[in-house]
Parts: structure tokens; C-alpha cells; sequence
């Protein structure tokens, strides 16, 4: 490898327009991909398999306008008034006309909507005044039956008593042979008036009749009016308009699913809500729709690449100098960026990801150019000529620079072994601008310093290269043990104490409480929780499975169980039914928790609706909303760190023993990876999760982002082995020439510390300028890398392993024989390609002007190539 881009390097450097050329047409290629390939990216996250998916793929089914993803809309007086009936006729209209909203199934008129809760109210108060009026009507006609029988029964006793008479004076007569004429027509006038009676004991009969089914139908109603008001107290809390009439909030569904919702989607609802400005109100948006794209470069950002450029300044002297890493560095992103971005129509991207490949590209970009530049510089100090010094620049510091981005470019492609889709792209589009970044420091680093020749070096050292080296060489002690000794203790204590908060470190995605405080979706965040409670921001969705064979009629008593079982539980505000499937077999609840979607009671909310048993024996409960599908995200990420760790340390332990033909050296390295990223978590979980420091920076408190932690595993493990490298490697160089083992790590440490330090603050610097994005997300992972960068640079490579190295001694170079003969030979830092290949001086220039073609040369451009020089 060396050896190859030694010849890459001179061919660079020989035929530098051709390079730039090439490099100028791999850009266009991707802007025009860019151009015809980008089609948005997401700014929601996705773990498959989680139980929210399984709830919303079932309301696919059964309730799909509810399926969609929704936000909220939030109308404030600017004086805290109540609003004004032509204030709330603008709001309105403005929801009444929507036209112009993409992918939006409805939108809620707030003040409609609380008329109707209202309303809905009243109807149960009127219809439990009707229902005792029905009452008492019947018990007022029931008396009236009761008379009116009462004076039936006595008519009928009458009848009955004339009747015995009658038939008394029919015997007397038939007995005295006496005419019954007479009798027969009092008969006729008795059988008449009984005639009469039985009709109105029919009527009477008819009545009561009527009565009892009366009674029986209010009695129904009754038990549904007692269902319904006992389901309506459920609900009660439950508001769209505040109390004292200052705000309102507008619901928004989607048709879309959160996590397929597109951004011109939600950037319509508020170009919608804001085209027409009402007087005295402010309008706000949830993060669910106010949540965009990051701007990739800010003031932050920029800030940070002045503070790299005036360290490259410093390291490397001049101006051309220090601007050659910066500019290579930006080529790289703009190509990695926008050849990746090409791809988002192909597949779902997130906001953060190309954030991410941005830090990387610009940070590891200037390093890798830097630790090039940096060796030719050094090079052309001793005399050496321009292009035989890039050669070798490459072949040495960009032999080292390809393995060191291999690591990286590693680390990132094993997130894809997480199974979380967009951690796994994440990680590969982060790689990708890593590779660029490689390549662009082995070849068009090389073209730009062959074309800048000996302008690399200021005027003045130009002036004096002949004069020879004026000073002596530093003497080179070892480090006395006591200090090796004071020096690891302090540096492991410090590690683990700056580590003890991630033991309390909680995991989530952002809400609308952890976003910049003048931003719209803080201001609605606060607003809702300060007028209808805190629990408004973090509502659940909440499925029930209703038994096969549900009727109509069985609805509302199912309703009432499933959701008096929901309002049972801790932390539950309000329970409100919101729907039924068609066929009865699938209703849907919304739940109210008593705190915000951070919280750890709504956490263990979810957790605990989940446990519960089926209602009633037979309906089972589903959870899902915005709040349980961030929880669902953050443990399913959560779960993946162990085994992602793993793999990251038994990879680092295998490349390490490879390139340093040790066993301590790679365990003393892991062993400082672990301190120094669990030192990172607790300095991650110290800012934004107890809010040390965070009021400075702007920052607002709430769980770590979920996949910070593994994002972290994978680049400061890539990283770490960079500053590894370049510190290790030379200590393992002057032991394998001759110097003792705790002489050879003073001398490496001297050797490698500059570049070291110079690349760990370019490195903190670029991150570090990613703290004030506007993005929380892109604040945490800038901060995360910054700061864990910064210890694992700065105590654990040059603190805690030389000084472990140094206590270890030569014993920190043991390898088993057979492990040694089986294992191949990595020359990381081009040591026997020096060997191969002197500085060419002025003579050797001439010789080549004489006709002589370079052999490496030769190769590369098909020339045959000499016997001899």
C-alpha cells in the first residue's frame, strides 16, 4: 500500500491538472445527481418491530384516519386576553380553508370542537332532566291508571251486585211461573254496562302496558345516559380552547404516516396558518410539524473552521499552507454530501444524517490533508525535492491516513449490524464521506502541493533552506516513573468521576421542551403545557380489540370498561373514546398522561398499559402516538449498544494487534476507548440531561437523544485509533531501532504530539461549532464528538497511555512467536518504503532534467521504465 501511493503521490503531484480535472468531474457528477436525485429527507426515526408499528399497521386497517401522523397548531393572545369573536372567526376561516395543505386528511376548528364538547355536556344534563321528567310523567299517569282502575273495580263491584240481584229475581220468577221479559231486558242493560267495563279495563290494561314499556325504555335509557356521562367524565379536562379563552390549539391529521411524511407536507400547514397574520395573536407549531431540515452551515460552524484554520496556521506556518487542509476538506464534503443526498429519493434519509457525514467530512478531511501537508513541509525543510518529497509524504503520512480512515470507515459500516435502518445509513453515508475524504488527501492534496512547489514554505524559510539545520536536536529523556505513575492514577480517577453521571443517563428523542427557546416549537410546547397542562403535549393513542360479535348496542358499555380500566391507572389525566371501526371490532381511545412526553412517569405509563391484562378478559390493549413510538425508538436503540459495543472493541483489539504486533499496546488503547466514551456519556448526561452549563449555551434540558450513544461508540472508536496510531506507532519505531522501551515511548510521544494536538483541535474546534446549530439533535452530537475527542486526545492518548506504556516497558511489545510468524507485516507508517526511497536533492533534480524518467512515474503513465537511475 505504501509503495502505491508513493507512485500515486508523484503522479499526483506530475500531472496535478489532470487530478483536479477529474476531481472537478466527480463533483459536477454530483451535483447533477443531486439535482435529479433529491427528494427531501425524513425528520423521524423508525425501528422496525417495535409495538407502536404493530398498533399503527392495525389502524391501517381498521381506523386509517388515524393512522396518519398529526401535529398541532397553537393560537395565542400576545396580552393573555381571552380572543376576540373576530379573532376566532380569522382562525376559523383559516381552518376552514384548506385548499392549499398537502397530504392533510382534517383539521380541526378548535372553537367548534369545544361547542360541541360543551354541547355534548348539556345534551347529557338535558337528557338526564328528560329522562326524570319521563319519569315523572309516567308516575303522574300511573296514578291517573290507578284512579281510573280503582273506579273500574268499583263500577264492576256494582255491576256484579245488580247482576246477583238479577239473577236472584230470574229464580223467583221461573219458580213462580212468572213472564222473564222484563228480566231479560235488565239482562241486556247488565251485559251491556260489563260490555262497557272490559273495554275499559282493555283501555286501562292497554295504558299500563304502555306505562311499563315506558318505564323499561327509560330505564334503558337511563343505563346509556349513566354509560355516557360516566364515559364523558372520563374525558373531562379535555380542552381545545383554554379556560380563560386565550389560546386555542388546531388539531392537524395527516394522511400520511409520521415516519413517510414528506417535509413539503408539514411546511405547508405552516405557510397555511402564517399567510394570513391575525392582530394580537401568535401562532406556533409542534415539533410534529415544525420539526425541519437543519441548515447544514451556520455561524456556529463557521466559527469553528476559523478556529481549525488558525491552528493549521500555527502548525503549519503560512498561509497557502493552512488553507490548502480547509479547502481539500469542504471539496470532499461537497462531494460526499451531495453524491449521498443523490440517493434520498431510493431511500428514507433523516434530517441528521448528512449532518452527521458533514462533521466527519469537514474534521477528518482537514486532519487527514493536514497529516500529509504537514510530512511534505517537514520533508522540504531538510532539503528534499517537491515532487520526490510528496511521493514519500504519501506514501508515509497517507499510508497512515488510509488506515486510520479504514478504522473509521469500519466503525461506521458496523452500525448497519444494528438492524435499526437509519442508524445503519447513518452510518454508511458518514463512511462515505470518510472514504472521500481519504482519497481527496491521496490524491488531490498531492496535485495541489505539486502545483504550489516550494510556495508551501513561507519566503523567509525558503530564503534559509540552504543554510542547514541551526539547531541542535532536543534531547530526549525518559518521563521519571513516579510521574508515570501520578500520571495514570489522576488520569483514570478524573475519567471515571467525569463518567459517574451516565449511570443516571435517560435515552429519548427531542420534544418540543428541549428545542431553542425562541423557536416555534418550544413556544407551543410551553404555551400548551401552561394553559390545558403538560400531559397535552404527550397524548397517547390507545387501542382495544373489541370480542368478535360486538353489536351496536354493545359499544358503549365496552367503551365505558376499556376506558374506566385506562383512567384506573397512575398518572392518567383524561380519557377520551375518539372512534369505532365499522365492524365493530377494533375502538380507539386517546389517553391524557399527567406529565410532558420526557417524563418518566408518561414513560412508565406506556410501560404500564402495556403490562395490562385484556380487558374484560377478552380485549387487548395497544399503545401507540408520537410519545410510545419515541419510547419504543429509544429502547429498541437502547438494546442494540451491547452488542454494537462489542463488536466495535473486539474490532479495535484485532486491527490494533495487527498493526502493533502487541497484546498490551491494543488493550491499553481499548481499555482508554471505554474510559474516555463513558466519560463522554457523563459529560453529555451532566449538560443535557441535568443541565450543568446549559443555560450558556443555550441548551434546554430533557433525555439524551437515543442514538447518540451508539453514534458515539462508532466515531470516537474510529477516531481514538487515529491519535492511536499516530503516537503508538512511532514509540514501536524507535524500540524496534534500537531505543529502550521507556526511551522509545518519550520519543514517540515527541515525535507524533504536534500532529496529535494540532488534528484533536481542528477536530474538537469543527465539532465544537456544531454545538449552536439550531438543531437539538445536531447540538448533542456535536457536543458528544467535541468533548470526547477532546479526553480521548488529550488524557487518554497523551496522558494515560504513555504513561502505561511506560510502566509496562518492554513487556508492552510482547507477541507470542507463533502469533507473530502468522500474522503479516502492516507497515503502517512507510518505514520500509524510506528505506527504499531517499530525499531527492538539487542533484538529483538536475539528473532528471538530464532525461531520466522516474520508475514509479513511468508505471503509472506507461512509460517503460529504466534499468537504472
Amino acid at each position: 500500500m505504501a509503495e502505491l501511493l508513493y507512485r500515486l503521490g508523484k503522479f499526483s503531484a506530475r500531472r496535478a491538472w489532470v487530478v483536479i480535472g477529474a476531481w472537478l468531474v466527480v463533483l459536477a457528477i454530483a451535483v447533477g445527481g443531486f439535482l435529479v436525485g433529491f427528494k427531501g429527507l425524513a425528520t423521524s426515526f423508525d425501528v422496525p418491530g417495535t409495538a407502536s408499528g404493530d398498533v399503527i399497521a392495525e389502524l391501517e386497517d381498521e381506523l386509517p384516519e388515524f393512522s396518519g401522523a398529526s401535529g398541532t397548531v397553537v393560537f395565542t393572545t400576545d396580552d393573555g386576553s381571552a380572543l376576540t369573536a373576530d379573532q376566532q372567526a380569522q382562525i376559523s376561516a383559516l381552518v376552514a380553508d384548506q385548499s392549499d395543505l398537502i397530504d392533510v386528511a382534517g383539521v380541526v376548528d378548535p372553537f367548534d370542537a369545544q361547542q360541541q364538547l360543551e354541547d355534548q355536556q348539556q345534551q347529557l344534563a338535558d337528557g338526564r332532566a328528560q329522562l326524570d321528567d319521563g319519569v315523572a310523567q309516567l308516575d303522574a299517569g300511573q296514578q291517573q291508571l290507578d284512579a281510573g282502575a280503582a273506579q273500574l273495580a268499583a263500577g264492576q263491584q256494582q255491576l256484579d251486585a245488580a247482576q246477583a240481584q238479577l239473577d236472584a229475581g230470574r229464580q223467583q220468577a221461573e219458580a213462580a211461573g212468572a213472564p222473564t221479559d222484563e228480566l231479560d231486558a235488565q239482562q241486556t242493560q247488565l251485559d251491556a254496562q260489563q260490555a262497557q267495563l272490559d273495554a275499559q279495563q282493555a283501555q286501562l290494561d292497554e295504558q299500563q302496558q304502555k306505562i311499563d314499556d315506558g318505564r323499561d325504555e327509560i330505564a334503558t335509557q337511563g343505563e346509556q345516559l349513566e354509560l355516557g356521562t360516566e364515559l364523558a367524565g372520563y374525558a373531562d379536562g379535555i380542552r381545545l380552547v383554554s379556560e380563560d379563552g386565550s389560546t386555542a390549539l388546531v388539531s392537524v391529521s395527516f394522511t400520511e404516516p409520521r415516519l413517510d411524511l414528506p417535509e413539503e407536507s408539514k411546511q405547508s400547514v405552516i405557510d397555511h396558518f402564517e399567510s394570513e397574520p391575525i392582530d394580537g395573536v401568535s401562532v406556533s407549531f409542534s415539533t410534529d410539524i415544525s420539526q425541519g431540515i437543519p441548515e447544514i452551515f451556520g455561524v456556529g460552524e463557521a466559527v469553528g473552521l476559523i478556529i481549525a484554520a488558525i491552528v493549521l496556521l500555527v502548525m503549519l506556518g503560512s498561509v497557502i499552507a493552512a488553507s490548502l487542509p480547509l479547502v481539500t476538506a469542504i471539496f470532499g464534503v461537497a462531494v460526499g454530501i451531495l453524491g449521498s443526498l443523490a440517493f434520498s429519493g431510493v431511500v428514507d434519509m433523516a434530517s441528521v444524517t448528512p449532518m452527521l457525514a458533514v462533521m466527519l467530512g469537514l474534521a477528518v478531511g482537514i486532519d487527514y490533508s493536514l497529516f500529509v501537508v504537514n510530512r511534505h513541509r517537514k520533508q522540504l525543510l531538510q532539503g528534499a525535492e517537491v515532487v520526490e518529497s510528496i511521493g514519500l509524504a504519501n506514501g508515509t503520512s497517507g499510508n497512515a491516513v488510509v488506515f486510520a480512515g479504514t478504522t473509521v470507515i469500519v466503525a461506521l459500516l458496523a452500525l448497519n449490524i444494528t438492524g435499526v435502518p437509519f442508524l445503519g445509513l447513518m452510518g454508511t453515508v458518514g463512511a462515505v464521506a470518510v472514504l472521500v475524504a481519504v482519497i481527496i488527501s491521496t490524491t488531490l492534496t498531492p496535485a495541489l502541493l505539486g502545483l504550489l512547489g516550494m510556495r508551501i514554505l513561507r519566503r523567509k524559510v525558503r530564503a534559509h533552506l540552504g543554510e542547514g539545520n541551526r539547531h541542535e536536536p532536543p534531547v530526549v529523556k525518559p518521563m521519571p516513573t513516579w510521574r508515570a505513575v501520578l500520571t495514570g492514577l489522576v488520569a483514570i480517577v478524573a475519567l471515571l468521576v467525569v463518567a459517574i453521571p451516565a449511570l443516571s443517563m435517560r435515552v429519548g428523542l427531542p420534544d418540543g421542551s428541549t428545542e431553542p427557546h425562541d423557536s416555534s416549537s418550544y413556544e407551543a410546547f410551553t404555551v400548551a403545557e401552561q394553559q390545558f397542562g403538560a400531559g397535552v403535549n404527550s397524548p397517547l393513542l390507545v387501542t382495544a380489540q373489541l370480542p368478535e360479535g360486538t353489536t351496536e348496542d354493545d359499544v358503549l358499555q365496552l367503551q365505558v370498561d376499556v376506558a374506566s380500566t385506562l383512567a384506573a391507572q397512575d398518572n392518567v389525566v383524561a380519557v377520551a373514546p375518539i372512534a369505532v371501526s365499522d365492524d365493530h371490532t377494533l375502538a380507539a381511545f386517546q389517553v391524557v398522561p399527567a406529565e410532558g412526553p420526557s417524563a418518566v412517569s408518561t414513560e412508565q405509563l406506556v410501560r404500564d398499559l402495556r403490562a395490562l391484562p385484556p380487558v374484560d378478559g377478552d380485549i387487548e390493549l395497544g399503545v401507540a402516538g408520537q410519545t410510545a413510538i419515541n419510547i419504543d425508538i429509544s429502547e429498541g436503540l437502547s438494546d442494540v449498544l451491547p452488542l454494537y459495543l462489542t463488536v466495535v472493541v473486539g474490532l479495535s483489539l484485532l486491527i490494533m494487534i495487527l498493526v502493533f504486533r502487541s497484546l498490551l499496546v491494543p488493550l491499553i488503547a481499548t481499555g482508554g476507548f471505554i474510559l474516555s466514551l463513558f466519560a463522554t456519556y457523563g459529560a453529555i448526561v451532566a449538560v443535557f440531561q441535568w443541565g450543568w452549563f446549559a443555560d450558556p449555551l443555550g441548551i434546554s434540558t430533557g433525555p439524551i437523544l437515543s442514538f447518540l450513544p451508539v453514534i458515539l461508540v462508532g466515531i470516537l472508536f474510529g477516531l481514538a485509533m487515529d491519535y492511536q496510531l499516530f503516537l503508538a506507532t512511532g514509540m514501536r519505531e524507535a524500540y524496534v531501532h534500537g531505543s529502550s522501551a521507556k526511551l522509545a515511548v518519550a520519543q514517540g510521544f515527541r515525535a507524533g504530539r504536534s500532529v496529535v494536538t494540532a488534528a484533536a483541535l481542528i477536530m474538537v474546534s469543527v465539532f465544537g461549532g456544531f454545538v449552536f446549530s439550531d438543531s437539538t439533535m445536531i447540538r448533542s452530537v456535536g457536543f458528544g464528538l467535541a468533548f470526547g475527542v477532546l479526553v480521548d486526545a488529550f488524557v487518554v492518548r497523551m496522558l494515560l497511555m504513555p504513561a502505561i506504556m511506560h510502566l509496562l516497558g518492554r513487556s508492552a511489545w510482547w507477541i507470542p512467536k507463533w502469533l507473530d510468524r502468522i500474522m503479516p507485516d502492516v507497515d503502517v507508517e512507510g518505514a520500509a518504503l524510506e528505506r527504499r526511497h531517499h530525499l531527492v536533492t538539487s542533484d538529483d533534480e538536475r539528473a532528471d532534467a538530464a532525461g531520466d524518467p522516474d520508475p514509479e512515474v513511468a508505471t503509472l503513465v506507461g512509460e517503460p521504465e529504466p534499468s537504472s537511475r
